[in-house]
């Protein structure tokens, strides 16, 4: 089928690609939805990437970049 989607109306070249990533996406909400593992805070979640960061930052201010 290949049809063209117009850009107004869609960011995915052809209905093909977006139907592609709406089944991606589904699935991935379904697996989502019906895992056991215990809930992560958004604030635990932000602390951690603090931490990350500013020993990042740290290391930069000292001269040993890591990448």
């Amino acid at each position: 089928m290949n049809e063209q989607t117009s850009p107004l109306m869609s960011e995915f070249e052809t209905i093909e690609k977006e139907a592609a990533y709406t089944a991606w996406l589904t699935g991935k909400i379904e697996r989502s939805r019906s895992s056991t593992k215990p809930l992560v805070s958004h604030d635990k979640v932000m602390a951690e990437a603090r931490a990350v960061v500013e020993t990042k930052r740290k290391k930069h201010v000292a001269g040993s970049v890591e990448r």
